[in-house]
């Protein structure tokens, strides 16, 4: 049986990290083992999962690979949609 997330678009930085809180646990990872496969407190990742728009790209894409993402980039069907988003 497979738990994997589908494919989403992500619009807000909320949503960001609501993924990867729910991929960090999809794995039974604890923050504090994602902390240290990154170079960071558990601290830092509890934060970064409450306020995911201060992850530095670097940290994103490590983290994406710890808990089992990827992270693909896209046009966007409507191009209006943009503007009504925070990003």
């Amino acid at each position: 049986m497979s738990h994997n997330l589908p494919s989403q678009p992500l619009v807000t930085a909320l949503q960001l990290g609501q993924l990867l809180k729910a991929a960090r646990k999809r794995r039974k990872l604890t923050q504090a083992e994602v902390a240290a496969r990154l170079g960071l407190s558990q601290n830092r990742i509890s934060y970064l999962e409450q306020h995911a728009d201060e992850l530095s790209f670097r940290q994103l894409l490590g983290w994406c690979t710890t808990v089992g993402l990827e992270l693909w980039l896209g046009e966007r069907e409507s191009p209006e949609s943009a503007s009504k988003t925070g990003w």
